[in-house]
């Protein structure tokens, strides 16, 4: 006796999916890297629109400052306390109280996150592996702690999941950056099928250019950011920026819509098409970005009279929300 044929609702369910999550009105969201950036911004936006908040960052002045912020605009935030999302005892600890005082999260949000760029011999192991430590591995320690509590309880929700342009994209020098950038989109992309039975959403965020206080603080290792060359640059990067709440409104935008693939800009948009429907000439321009970044690094060696950059300034890795 042959298999019984898939129902037209089995069938209808490959095709369509209700939005688990329509709005975030009396929603209880947890947001990592929520005191500054992207998560910030986040958070602000989510408590606007009637979202209880549960927030967490490493950073404990800023994290209490936004907590403020948002009661004064008469917000709500169930629970909030600072910690490091790499260290997976304190998530596991944090989840149990969120858990004991709140209850299960309907909406999940990984932002947190840091950034260093280089070539591979300039890069120390300690750069590497932090990036791989906060920006891999914290999201996971997150989805280990809070996600199968909403399998439990049967109700659905939403996880939301930050990449970046660098998980879709071959950036130069972003190596390390995108060996966890790139993590997360797999995780993302894998759950995205293997939670849609139990009617949670997956969104995976991937910003291209946002001015955020990760682009300030992040050092790029072999470039002399003092450089007049290198600073207009950096100018040029912040002009096709967009802001903090423009990013947190299309994160926003695509938990209510159940989007998986969220772009705060087109310029991440057309790249990814780009690289995915033109394999030779997306090879060619990538080739031709990686020569400008070997230009601008010779420019700055020359600068400084240095043989390498990295001779004179050790890597470094600038820790905020994305």
């Amino acid at each position: 006796m042959g298999l019984p044929l898939p129902s037209l609702k089995t069938v209808r369910d490959l095709f369509y999916m209700p939005t688990p999550v329509p709005s975030f009105q009396g929603r209880k969201v947890l947001i990592t890297g929520a005191a500054s950036g992207i998560g910030r911004a986040t958070a602000l936006a989510v408590a606007a629109q009637g979202g209880e908040l549960v927030l967490t960052d490493v950073q404990t002045g800023a994290l209490d400052q936004v907590v403020a912020e948002i009661k004064d605009a008469r917000g709500t935030v169930l629970y909030h306390r600072a910690g490091d999302v790499s260290d997976y005892e304190w998530v596991a600890s944090f989840a149990r109280t969120v858990d004991a005082e709140v209850g299960v999260m309907d909406v999940v949000m990984n932002v947190a996150g840091i950034s260093a760029w280089g070539t591979v011999e300039n890069l120390e192991h300690k750069q590497w592996r932090q990036m791989v430590d906060v920006n891999l591995m914290g999201p996971i320690h997150v989805i280990e702690c809070f996600v199968p509590q909403m399998v439990r309880r049967g109700k659905g929700g939403h996880l939301v999941n930050v990449s970046s342009a660098a998980g879709l994209l071959a950036l130069p020098w972003h190596a390390a950056y995108s060996a966890s950038k790139f993590g997360i989109r797999g995780v993302s992309e894998v759950l995205r099928f293997d939670l849609r039975r139990h009617d949670i959403g997956v969104s995976l965020v991937c910003p291209g250019a946002v001015a955020t206080p990760l682009v300030e603080t992040v050092e790029i290792v072999g470039l002399d950011r003092g450089n007049p060359v290198i600073e207009k640059q950096v100018g040029g990067f912040h002009r096709i920026a967009v802001t903090p709440e423009q990013a947190a409104k299309a994160i926003c935008k695509g938990v209510l819509r159940n989007k998986f693939m969220v772009y705060t800009s087109f310029d991440t948009r057309f790249g990814f098409w780009w690289a995915r429907k033109f394999a030779l000439p997306y090879e060619i321009v990538m080739r031709i970005a990686n020569n400008r970044f070997d230009h601008l690094a010779r420019l700055s060696e020359v600068s400084t009279g240095t043989s390498g950059a990295a001779d004179s300034q050790p890597p470094a890795s600038a820790r905020n929300s994305d």
